[in-house]
C-alpha cells in the first residue's frame, strides 16, 4: 500500500506538469459531442436515438487518445527498466498508472455527464444511465488502454497498433453500454446491460494489471 500510495502522489504530480495529457482528452469529448448537433442539425428527436452511439464513440476515442504516452516516458527515461531490475513491485506502479488514467481521463466523462445531456436534448432517466455506464465503462476502458499502451511499447508506431489492438476490445462496451442508454431513453429497466458491464470490470481488474506487469517486464527484457 505504501508503494502505491508513493506511485499514485508521482503520477498526479506528473498529471499536474503535463497538462496536456488530460486536457487534451477532454477537450476532444467535448468538441466531438458539439459537433454532432452542427452536422446533424437540431432535431431533437434524432439526436436522442443517436445519442447512446454519439456517447461512447467518443468516450472511447477521447480514453484511447491519451493511452500511447502512458508508459513511453517511464520507458524512455529508464523507469520501467529500474523498476524490473531492481525487483520493484511493478504491480503497484501498473495499479497506479491505471488509476492516474481513469481520474485523469475517465472521471471528467463522467462529470460532463450533465453537459452532455443538455447538447443532446436527453431526459433525466437517459442522463442517469449515462451516468452509470460511463462511471462503471470508463474504468473498463482505462484498464484496456493500459494493456494496449503496455503492449505496444517498443513498437515504432505503436499509435496505429494500440488502436488497432484496443478497439476491438471496446465493442462489447460498447454495445452493452449504447443498450443501456437505448433501454433508458424508452422507459425500460436496464439493469441487466449494468450487470454485464460490471462483470467486465471486474473480471479485467482481476486479470489485466497482471497481464500489463508481465508486458513490461518483457519489454524491458
Amino acid at each position: 500500500m505504501v508503494m502505491l500510495s508513493h506511485f499514485i502522489h508521482r503520477e498526479l504530480r506528473l498529471l499536474a506538469r503535463q497538462k496536456a495529457d488530460w486536457l487534451n482528452p477532454v477537450l476532444f469529448f467535448i468538441i466531438v459531442l458539439s459537433l454532432f448537433p452542427l452536422g446533424v442539425g437540431p432535431e431533437p428527436n434524432l439526436l436522442r436515438q443517436m445519442a447512446p452511439g454519439i456517447v461512447w464513440i467518443a468516450a472511447l476515442l477521447s480514453v484511447l487518445l491519451a493511452a500511447e504516452r502512458l508508459f513511453k516516458d517511464d520507458f524512455r527515461n529508464g523507469v520501467v527498466e529500474q523498476l524490473v531490475a531492481a525487483r520493484q513491485p511493478v504491480m503497484a506502479f501498473v495499479l497506479a498508472k491505471t488509476f492516474t488514467n481513469w481520474l485523469s481521463t475517465g472521471l471528467p466523462l463522467v462529470l460532463l455527464s450533465p453537459l452532455v445531456a443538455l447538447l443532446l436534448g436527453l431526459n433525466t432517466a437517459s442522463l442517469m444511465a449515462m451516468m452509470l455506464t460511463l462511471a462503471l465503462g470508463t474504468p473498463l476502458l482505462s484498464l484496456l488502454s493500459v494493456l494496449g499502451a503496455a503492449l505496444t511499447l517498443s513498437a515504432d508506431k505503436g499509435g496505429i497498433l494500440l488502436a488497432l489492438l484496443i478497439l476491438p476490445l471496446y465493442i462489447p462496451l460498447l454495445i452493452f453500454a449504447s443498450a443501456a442508454m437505448e433501454a433508458a431513453s424508452m422507459g425500460l429497466s436496464y439493469q441487466g446491460q449494468l450487470a454485464i458491464i460490471l462483470a467486465m470490470l471486474l473480471f479485467s481488474l482481476a486479470l489485466i494489471p497482471f497481464a500489463v506487469a508481465s508486458a513490461l517486464k518483457i519489454n524491458v527484457s
